[in-house]
């Protein structure tokens, strides 16, 4: 039975796709529900992330397959790019899907959505932009991320922007620094230099996206080295010269200095935590403000170990990927209403993309996260230099590294930086999430010839070293079950 002294069961801070998540979840069992949020509606993935970040790499794929046709006898003599009509699709997309978003969120009852700011003045209460306090029974807190822009990258001034200003271009910009070398760094930077922009991408202590595995790690720079200037661990001094922005860099023998129209600030995002009043809460707070959160329930911990009736989502607790956040979303909603009983739900299996090319992926637990768990395993892998589709469609550029346990033979995770890296990390979730062996996941059909006898091939690696199956030959091109 619900707590009657609150003016509502829950309230959630956010209507983003966590929020939203959330919502669904309270109004199937309650109409004393508010869902509260006073910014842009739309979500941050159509609006700023994953959509329009497709549409321009689409654009850019588009050009690049355009001016690379040499290896199958087709050439174009000249490959224009049209700046204007590329970001008028990109922005005429973007707002279509933000459409769908806001056709839902108008789907809602209108007296539940609160079109203003909050903040917390303790576990139960909210006090409103225009003063207005109201009470709920359980609150979720669904505030999304913003951009992480670097105090030293304010000396760029008017030419400093994030990745949310690129999809209001009216047209393309002669040159672009970009700052970051992770998901959003890589895909915006190639899409640009593939689009004609002049590109620098300039990371710091070597990453390159969300990769762990050392191997795949020097691959990846490799790859992207190969094909626009990165300086992936560059030391840099930014400077403001007329209306140009002015970037010195060294990293060992590369140095020098280049002007650029803009400066990207693709650091990362960070959660949008510090507005909302969690100082007034009962909640264990980190360094960072951030609270601790159970990840299978979403409730947040208090300093007394109390049944918290807050509970935290979304971008909040993890990276910024719609799949996850609708996950929490809904897991935090149904606890929320549900509160003071909750239940913790096993979470599943992690998946990444990033959408570069080649496209790099991450299925399960990465190389890392293995190696600080401890856990004893080990990896096969598969180079796509020489993979017989691969070569056959001329995108024969990648690497693939799947892990296996040394003790059970089961499939525990892979990286991935290679073709259809979005399609094979999703083979590969599914077998992890159905607790399959390497063996098993053997026994499962390969068609000839496909992308996925790459696959193939570094699970037949892997099953040798764990020891539970045969050496694989040592050279062939998509061999069949009987080689």
């Amino acid at each position: 039975m619900l707590n009657s002294e609150y003016d509502y069961d829950v309230a959630i801070l956010g209507a983003g796709t966590a929020g939203m998540a959330a919502y669904r979840e309270v109004a199937k069992h309650s109409n004393k529900v508010r869902l509260i949020d006073g910014g842009p509606l739309g979500t941050t993935c159509a609006r700023v992330g994953c959509m329009p970040s497709k549409l321009l790499i689409a654009a850019a794929d588009a050009a690049h397959e355009a001016r690379h046709g040499d290896l199958f006898g087709i050439r174009i003599a000249d490959v224009e790019v049209d700046g204007s009509a590329v970001m008028a699709r990109v922005r005429n997309e973007r707002d279509r899907f933000v459409g769908f978003v806001n056709e839902a969120i108008n789907d809602f009852p209108e007296e539940h959505l609160i079109r203003q700011n909050a903040q917390l003045i303790d576990d139960h209460t909210l006090e409103l932009d225009d003063g207005n306090r109201i009470t709920a029974n359980s609150i979720v807190i669904a505030t999304g991320s913003r951009p992480n822009v670097p105090e030293a990258f304010e000396k760029a001034g008017d030419r400093l922007i994030v990745n949310d200003d690129v999809f209001d271009w009216k047209d393309l910009p002669k040159s672009v620094a970009v700052f970051g070398a992770g998901v959003i760094g890589l895909e915006l930077g190639q899409a640009l230099h593939r689009l004609g922009v002049k590109i620098h991408l300039f990371g710091h202590g070597g990453d390159v996206g969300p990769l762990s595995d050392p191997d795949l790690i020097a691959y990846g720079r490799k790859t992207f080295e190969n094909e626009f200037p990165c300086h992936f661990d560059a030391k840099t001094e930014i400077t403001r010269e007329g209306d140009a922005v002015s970037i010195r860099w060294s990293q060992g023998s590369d140095s020098g200095k280049e002007e650029f129209d803009y400066l990207l600030a693709a650091t990362g995002r960070i959660p949008n935590l510090d507005k909302i009043g969690l100082d007034n809460t009962s909640l264990i707070l980190d360094d960072r403000g951030a609270p601790n959160v159970d990840p299978k329930s979403m409730r947040a911990e208090t300093e007394d170990s109390s049944l918290s009736s807050i509970f935290v989502t979304g971008d909040l607790t993890g990276p910024p990927l719609l799949h996850e956040a609708a996950d929490e979303g809904r897991i935090a909603g149904e606890n929320a209403i549900r509160y003071p009983h909750i239940y913790r739900r096993a979470r599943r299996t992690g998946l990444g993309v990033v959408f570069s090319d080649p496209q790099i992926a991450i299925a399960g637990r990465s190389y890392n996260e293995l190696t600080k768990a401890n856990i004893k395993f080990s990896h096969g892998e598969v180079s796509f230099e020489d993979q017989g589709r691969a070569r056959v469609i001329g995108k024969n550029i990648g690497l693939l590294r799947v892990y296996g346990e040394d003790d059970t033979g089961r499939l525990l995770g892979a990286e991935m930086i290679g073709p259809a890296a979005e399609h094979m990390g999703h083979l590969l979730a599914w077998a992890i999430e159905s607790n399959l062996t390497v063996s098993e996941v053997l026994l499962r059909p390969f068609y000839h010839p496909v992308l996925e006898e790459g696959l193939r091939s570094a699970l037949r690696d892997l099953n040798a070293k764990l020891s539970f199956g045969p050496n694989p030959p040592l050279r062939c091109i998509d061999c069949g079950p009987g080689s």
